[in-house]
């Protein structure tokens, strides 16, 4: 008996604990499909494990700033992608194309970053889709 529940839990653990592991790379806090365009200033731009952020401010049409936290991939996914360690400074001026929270809080999941020199940069990976042209 014992035996067999030995074999269970080998089988079985693992499974168990994979489900918070594939909870954490939910996306059921964006609004997925739906695509916002960002014309900002980078704040900071933090690479880090398990994701990077660009934090750009953005100044809407009644000249109010809000501070946007842009979610990114891995920094091995996005070095993939053509992004770097070094690639935004503070007061770099960028498009970001992302899909924001459902609940409206200034935060996206990055879709695309055009760069002040055109350059264009997909959300990382070998094959991501690059950004909608602006």
């Amino acid at each position: 008996m014992r035996h067999r529940l030995f074999c269970i839990f080998l089988t079985t653990g693992p499974l168990v604990l994979s489900v918070p592991l594939a909870a954490h790379h939910g996306s059921a806090s964006f609004d997925v499909g739906k695509l916002l365009t960002l014309k900002g200033t980078v704040t900071e731009w933090v690479w880090s494990n398990p994701h990077c952020f660009l934090k750009i401010d953005v100044r809407d049409e009644n000249g109010t700033v809000r501070n946007w936290v842009v979610e990114t991939q891995n920094p091995t996914t996005m070095t993939q992608g053509g992004w770097s360690r070094r690639m935004f400074k503070p007061g770099d001026e960028v498009t970001v194309t992302l899909e924001p929270t459902k609940n409206g809080a200034p935060i996206g999941l990055v879709r695309g970053v055009v760069l002040a020199n055109g350059q264009k940069l997909g959300a990382g990976g070998a094959g991501a889709p690059r950004p909608p042209q602006p």
